[in-house]
């Protein structure tokens, strides 16, 4: 078989692929210039695609909740995961917006790298960060790394803002692996530190996600008081001060009140 018979199928299936994804946004910009549900029949004359096609993808989109059926049979509306979508990247954008400057202000203060994450699933992804290369030795974690949430300090914001039931999920779920001889990778051990988070309004990483470096942590809140982001202040372990926690505590609600939150945004709320 010579390489031109070889490509030849790849290049077709990536041209068909192509194809359904034009389809399926042909079929979404037609519903959402509709309030109120769409018949199949008027979603093919509008989008150009026969009845069966468009009925087909339809169907695909309504598993994935993408788009929803009407009340009525044979009829179609925009779904709840598209708002779900919409409000994860607007709180993302938001959030990243408001923390710009007064990152720039705790990385000044601290002369130490100054993160933002948001939680994805049983991960946190970092989305933004604070530093300098003329600050000397810094800990810097790349802008779209994950982490476990257990591991983390920001992590473990979120970990200690959900119910019970929910961290138990979590720890069977990921195992609780650990990365260093300081992860927590037992249950009744997260779940006390967790309550420690709760009552003090922070969180630590003692070197449990890499030896060597500690972190500390607030979360950041928006209009509704829902916790949208971790604030974290990530150093070489001998240079974590305490000193520091006040001034991140006051920069996360600073960030909070800029989200519309109150004064106190900064603080965990249990």
């Amino acid at each position: 078989m010579n390489e031109k018979s070889v490509a030849e199928p790849a290049a077709s299936r990536d041209k068909t692929a192509i194809q359904v994804i034009e389809r399926m946004m042909k079929l979404l910009d037609a519903l959402a210039a509709h309030a109120d549900p769409v018949s199949l029949k008027e979603l093919s004359l509008t989008t150009s695609l026969h009845p069966s096609t468009a009925h087909r993808i339809l169907n695909d989109m309504v598993v994935g909740r993408f788009v929803d059926r009407g009340e009525q049979a044979g009829t179609y509306r925009l779904g709840m995961r598209l708002l779900e979508l919409g409000n994860l990247v607007k709180a993302r954008l938001s959030v990243r917006e408001a923390a710009l400057e007064p990152m720039r202000e705790l990385h000044r203060k601290t002369g130490q790298t100054v993160n933002l994450s948001v939680r994805q699933g049983d991960e946190i992804v970092y989305v933004e960060r604070s530093y300098s290369e003329r600050s000397g030795m810094q800990v810097v974690r790349a802008i779209g790394g994950r982490a476990a949430l257990h591991l983390t300090s920001s992590g473990k914001l979120f970990l200690a803002h959900d119910d019970p039931r929910l961290v138990r999920n979590y720890a069977t779920r990921t195992g609780l692996s650990g990365h260093t001889r300081n992860s927590i990778t037992d249950l009744p051990k997260l779940e006390r530190e967790l309550s420690m988070v709760r009552a003090r309004g922070f969180a630590r990483d003692n070197e449990e996600l890499e030896l060597g470096v500690r972190c500390i942590a607030a979360g950041i809140r928006d209009d509704s008081g829902r916790l949208v982001a971790g604030l974290s202040v990530s150093a070489p372990a001998e240079r974590m001060q305490d000193d520091w926690i006040e001034d991140l505590l006051n920069t996360a609600g600073r960030i909070s009140a800029r989200l519309g939150h109150g004064a106190d945004g900064g603080a965990m709320v249990a």
